[in-house]
C-alpha cells in the first residue's frame, strides 16, 4: 500500500512541473515579469537605492544601468546584514543566512527569506516532478528517501542570525510534509557527528523496505555512504536484529532518547540481509533495497568522474541530478535521467550570459536566455531575491540544447579555478574529462585524483596524483600516464601547445597509498563544516596540497 504522503507529494510536484513546462514556452515574458516584479520589491533597500532600481522600467534599462558585480562588491552590505541591520539587501525579514563552504574561496553570507526559500522549495519540487514522472513512465515503484545530510545550523552571527550550508538549511526550511517521505526519522539528521549520523540513517533505512530513493549532495558523498555501509555492515545487522543503537556512537543525549523510542527489533529482516551477504559476499544498496527507483545527486562539473564507480553499488539504476544550485542561487532544473543538462530556472531568477569573447572585457555585453547558442560556453549572471543584481559568481556553463524556449545548461567549471604551469589554464572540467577517458581506456577504477604542480617553477610540469580503488589494479602505469597526457592535450588546446613547445614539461604520475584521499577530504572539512559542503578540488596550484601524503610509486615518461 502506497504511503499517502508520497501520493500527495507526487500530485503536488506533477502540478508544479506542468506549470513550469508552460512557462518554458514563453521564456522572454516570464523572465521580464520576474525581473520587473523583483525590482519593485527590492527598490527600497539600501542596495536598491544605490543602484537606482526605482528608475528602471525595462529589461534593457536594467542591463544598461546596473553594473555586473562579484561577491566582493556585496560583501560590505552582507556583513552589515550579518550584524543585524535591516533593509540592506532585502526588505523581507530574514529567516537565516546561507554560507558557502569556503573550499573554493572565502566564506560568503547569502540572505534567506520566506520569499527566497519559497522559490527554492518550488524549484526543488519541480525537479522532483520531472523525476517522478520519469519513474512512472518506466514503471519504477515510488518509495521513501534515504538521505544523510545534516540539518543543523553551523552557527549564529553577532547579529543573532542563524547560518548554515544551503543543503542543511534547505532541508531544515522545506515544507514539513516532506519530512514524512524520509526513510529514516528526521531527528536522525540532527546528529552532529558525521559517522554517527550516517550509521543511524543507514540502520533505520535497512529496516525500511519502502526505501525507494537515495540522495546525496555530491556523488563522492554517495560513494562515502556506500563505504560506511560496507565498513559497518556486520554491526548494522546486529543492531537491526536487536533494535539498538550502539552505546559508543557519539549521539546527543536528547536525540539518542528520541531515536531509541522509534527503533524496533527486526530479526527477520536482519536474517534476510545476512543471507544475501552470505550468498553474494557483498551487501550493496541495490541488494538491500531491490525496489530502488533512482538515486539523486549532482550532475555536471566533476560528477561524471565518480559515476564510473556507481555501477558497483547501484547497477544500472538511473541517476537524477535534482537542481543545479549554489548557496547564492538556483540556476537549473534537471528533467531527465539520461541528460546532465538542466532547464534554466526561469521563474527563480533573471539570467544573463557572458559569451567567452567578452570574459576579459571590462563592461561585457550579455545575452538573454533566448539568445544563447548551443555548444557555446558562457559565464552566467543572476538577479534574484537573495539581493543580487547581475551577480557574477564565476560559474561557466555550456548550452547543450533547448527545452521549448528555455536553454539547457550544464555547469562545467568555476572561472578562475584553473591550473597553470605557465598560462595554459587547465580547468577542472578539462582534468575530469581527461582522467575519466584514461580510466576507461586502461580499465582501471580510481578512488579519486588531484592534479598539482611540480615544485620546480621555471620548467614546471603536472603531478597527477591518483589512488586506485581496492578492487581494481593499474596494470600499466606508464600507459595510463601517456593516456592522461594525451587526453589533457585533447581537452585543452592551450595545454597541448605548451606541452609541444616544451614550455610545460611531461607530467608525472604519483600512485598514492590506500586511504590517501580520506585524509585529503578530512583536511578540506573546516571547523563548522559538514561533509555535505565538501567540494574537493581535482586541480590545485597549491604546491603543498599533497604534503604528508604517502606516494607508493612515481612514474615518469
Amino acid at each position: 500500500m502506497l504511503n499517502p504522503v508520497l501520493v500527495l507529494v507526487s500530485l503536488v510536484t506533477r502540478r508544479l512541473r506542468d506549470q513550469f513546462i508552460r512557462k518554458t514556452r514563453q521564456v522572454e515574458a516570464v523572465q521580464e515579469r520576474f525581473l520587473l516584479e523583483l525590482l519593485r520589491v527590492q527598490e527600497t533597500t539600501e542596495v536598491g537605492q544605490v543602484l537606482g532600481l526605482s528608475k528602471i522600467q525595462t529589461v534593457d534599462q536594467f542591463r544598461e544601468q546596473v553594473p555586473i558585480w562579484p561577491y566582493s562588491r556585496y560583501s560590505p552590505y552582507l556583513e552589515r546584514v550579518a550584524n543585524g541591520e535591516q533593509a540592506i539587501v532585502t526588505p523581507d525579514p530574514l529567516i537565516g543566512l546561507n554560507v558557502t563552504s569556503g573550499t573554493t574561496g572565502n566564506r560568503k553570507f547569502i540572505v534567506v527569506t520566506k520569499r527566497s526559500q519559497r522559490l527554492s522549495n518550488r524549484t526543488n519540487q519541480v525537479a522532483m516532478g520531472f523525476a517522478l514522472a520519469l519513474a512512472r513512465q518506466q514503471k519504477r515503484p515510488l518509495g521513501q528517501l534515504l538521505i544523510t545530510t545534516a540539518v543543523i545550523s553551523t552557527g549564529v552571527t553577532q547579529g543573532g542570525i542563524p547560518y548554515g550550508h544551503v543543503s542543511s538549511s534547505g532541508l531544515r526550511l522545506s515544507d514539513r510534509i516532506y519530512r514524512y517521505v524520509f526513510s529514516q526519522p528526521y531527528d536522525a539528521l540532527k546528529i552532529s557527528n558525521n559517522i554517527a549520523r550516517h550509521y543511524v540513517c543507514l540502520l533505520f533505512a535497512m529496516g525500511n523496505r519502502d526505501t525507494g530513493l537515495i540522495g546525496a549532495t555530491f556523488p563522492v558523498l554517495m560513494l562515502q555512504l556506500c563505504d560506511y555501509l560496507d565498513q559497518f555492515r556486520d554491526r548494522l545487522l546486529d543492531d537491526l536484529a536487536a533494535g539498538t543503537l550502539p552505546t559508543d556512537l557519539s549521539i546527543e543525549p536528547d536525540l539518542r532518547q528520541t531515536l531509541e523510542r522509534q527503533i524496533r527489533p527486526q530479526p527477520r529482516r536482519a536474517a534476510e540481509l545476512r543471507q544475501i551477504l552470505k550468498d553474494t559476499g557483498t551487501l550493496t544498496p541495490r541488494q538491500i533495497w531491490p525496489n530502488l527507483a533512482f538515486v539523486i545527486t549532482a550532475k555536471g562539473g566533476t560528477s561524471n568522474f565518480y559515476f564510473q564507480r556507481f555501477a558497483d553499488y547501484f547497477g544500472d539504476l538511473p541517476i537524477f541530478g535534482g537542481t543545479y544550485a549554489s548557496a547564492e542561487a538556483t540556476f537549473g532544473v534537471h528533467w531527465h535521467f539520461e541528460s546532465e543538462g538542466t532547464i534554466l530556472a526561469i521563474d527563480n531568477g533573471f539570467f544573463e550570459f557572458i559569451p567567452a569573447d567578452q570574459w576579459q572585457v571590462e563592461h561585457p555585453k550579455t545575452l538573454l536566455a533566448t539568445e544563447v547558442t548551443v555548444g557555446e560556453f558562457y559565464r552566467i549572471l543572476v538577479t534574484n531575491y537573495a539581493g543580487f543584481y547581475r551577480y557574477d559568481l564565476g560559474d561557466v556553463v555550456e548550452v547543450i540544447g533547448f527545452y521549448e524556449q528555455a536553454p539547457l545548461i550544464v555547469f562545467r567549471y568555476r572561472q578562475g579555478g584553473t591550473l597553470s604551469a605557465t598560462t595554459e589554464k587547465t580547468s577542472e572540467y578539462h582534468a575530469v574529462q581527461a582522467l575519466q577517458a584514461a580510466q576507461t581506456i586502461c580499465g582501471v577504477q580510481l578512488e579519486d585524483f588531484c592534479i598539482t604542480l611540480s615544485e620546480q617553477i621555471t620548467f614546471a610540469y603536472y603531478l597527477i596524483n591518483v589512488e586506485v580503488t581496492a578492487n581494481s589494479q593499474l596494470v600499466d602505469p606508464s600507459e595510463f600516464l601517456r593516456q592522461c597526457d594525451r587526453f589533457l592535450q585533447a581537452e585543452n588546446l592551450n595545454y597541448a601547445e605548451k606541452r609541444q613547445s616544451g614550455e610545460v614539461g611531461a607530467p608525472r604520475l604519483r600512485i598514492l597509498a590506500p586511504g590517501s584521499f580520506t585524509i585529503l577530504y578530512a583536511r578540506q572539512i573546516k571547523p563548522g563544516m559538514t561533509d555535505a559542503q565538501l567540494k574537493f578540488p581535482h586541480i590545485s596550484g597549491d604546491r603543498s596540497f599533497m604534503d604528508g601524503i604517502e606516494v607508493e610509486q612515481e612514474i615518469v615518461i
